[in-house]
C-alpha cells in the first residue's frame, strides 16, 4: 500500500484581528525591493475598504481587483500572469489572496503558473505541476469552501472544470480573522457554509473514508450543527465556529474525496456557471436517494433560514447541453469512486445523471 504523502498549509495563524498581522508576516519574506507582494482582492472592497486599506503595501507592492461574479476560469489565470511578468521588474516575492474561494483559488493558481510554463489549463488534473509556486498567502473573507486549506484550485478551463490539485497548491501560509466575515449577505453564508456542510456528508459516506478523514469530517459537522441548527451562538461565536468548520471540512477531504453533489455541480458550474456553493446546494436538495440524513438535516437548515433555492436551471436545456454537462460530470471518477464505489459506472450511467439534472 503506498499513501499519500499529503502537504499541508505549513502556517497559519487564527484570532479577531490577526489580519492587522499580515504586514509583519509578509516583510521577512520579501526578497527585494523590486519584488512586489501582489494582493489579488475581491473587488466588493474595492469600494468598502474596510479591509484594503489595511493591506500592508510598500515599495512596488500591488492591488488587483478580482471579480468573484463568476467562477475562476483558466484564461483568467493566465490573463493575470501575462499581466504581472509584463509589469514588474522583478518575479514577485509572493501572491496574497484575499477574498473567497474564488479569488483564494485564483491566488493559488497565480503563484503556481509563475514558476511553471504553459498555460494554466495544461495543469488541470492530478500532479501535473512539475515547480514548487511562488510564496502564496491566503486570507479567507467568507467561510466554507475550504480553498484556504486544500490542495486544489479548482478552475474552468476550455474543456473541463477541474481542479490544480498538487503538491505545490497549498498557501504558504494562511490567516484566519472570523472578523472579515462579519458583512457576508446572509444567502452567500449560507451557500458557503452548506459548501462545508456537504464536504462533510461527502466524505463521511465515502468509500474512501479513513480515520485521518473521519477525524475532521467529524467536527466540521459538529460545527455546522451548531451554527445552522441552533439559536444559541452570538454572531461572533458563529463567526469563528464556521472559520473553523471551512478548516476542518477541507481537511476532512483531503485524505478522501468528496461526492455526487460536488460530481454534478461542476457540471453545472461548466455549463451555466453557477457558483459553486449555489451549485452544490441546488443539486444536494435532489440527492435522498444517496445522502438521506445528510438532505433530510440540510433540508430542515434550509426551511430554518428562510433559503429559497433557484429552480428550473435545466427546464430548457438542448439534448447537446445535457450532454456537455454529464461528460464533465462523469469525468470526476475519483468523486464517483468515493460516492459509489468501485462499480459506480453501472449505478450511475448517463441516463440516471440527465434524469437527475432534469429536477433541478
Amino acid at each position: 500500500m503506498n499513501y499519500k504523502n499529503f502537504p499541508m498549509v505549513s502556517k497559519v495563524v487564527f484570532g479577531r484581528g490577526s489580519y492587522s498581522q499580515l504586514g509583519e508576516i509578509l516583510e521577512p519574506k520579501r526578497l527585494n525591493v523590486n519584488a512586489p507582494f501582489i494582493f489579488l482582492v475581491d473587488d466588493v472592497f474595492e469600494k468598502n475598504d474596510w479591509i484594503t486599506k489595511r493591506i500592508p503595501l510598500a515599495y512596488e507592492d500591488k492591488i488587483i481587483f478580482i471579480s468573484a461574479a463568476e467562477e475562476p476560469k483558466t484564461e483568467q489565470v493566465d490573463s493575470l500572469v501575462e499581466h504581472i511578468i509584463l509589469n514588474f521588474k522583478e518575479r514577485p516575492s509572493g501572491i496574497i489572496g484575499i477574498g473567497g474561494g474564488t479569488v483564494l483559488d485564483m491566488a493559488k493558481a497565480v503563484a503556481i503558473m509563475l514558476t511553471n510554463p504553459g498555460e494554466a489549463k495544461d495543469y488541470q488534473g492530478w500532479d501535473l505541476v512539475k515547480n514548487p509556486a511562488i510564496y502564496h498567502v491566503g486570507v479567507p473573507t467568507i467561510s466554507g469552501t475550504g480553498a484556504e486549506v486544500s490542495r486544489t484550485t479548482v478552475l474552468t478551463g476550455p474543456d473541463k472544470k477541474l481542479g490544480i490539485n498538487s503538491d505545490y497548491t497549498p498557501f504558504d501560509q494562511v490567516v484566519l480573522d472570523p472578523e472579515l466575515t462579519k458583512d457576508v449577505p446572509k444567502n452567500q453564508w449560507f451557500y458557503t457554509g452548506m459548501d462545508c456542510y456537504i464536504h462533510c456528508i461527502e466524505s463521511l459516506t465515502g468509500s474512501y473514508l479513513n480515520v485521518f478523514s473521519q477525524s475532521y469530517g467529524e467536527k466540521a459537522l459538529e460545527l455546522c450543527k451548531d451554527i445552522f441548527l441552533h439559536d444559541t451562538l452570538s454572531p461572533e461565536e458563529s463567526q469563528d465556529k464556521l472559520m473553523m468548520a471551512s478548516w476542518h471540512g477541507g481537511m476532512s477531504i483531503a485524505y478522501s474525496q468528496v461526492g455526487v453533489a460536488h460530481a454534478m455541480s461542476y457540471g453545472l458550474g461548466y455549463l451555466l456557471g453557477t457558483k459553486h456553493g449555489i451549485g452544490n446546494c441546488i443539486v444536494f436538495n435532489h440527492l435522498e436517494e444517496f445522502y438521506p440524513e445528510g438532505v433530510a438535516l440540510f433540508k430542515e437548515m434550509k426551511a430554518k433560514h428562510n433559503i429559497d433555492l433557484p429552480t428550473g436551471l435545466c427546464k430548457a436545456l438542448t439534448d447537446e447541453e445535457f450532454d456537455i454537462m454529464i461528460d464533465v460530470a462523469l469525468s470526476l471518477a475519483p468523486l464517483w469512486e468515493n460516492a459509489l464505489g468501485s462499480n459506480w459506472k453501472t449505478i450511475m450511467t448517463r441516463e440516471k445523471l440527465r434524469s437527475l439534472y432534469e429536477k433541478m
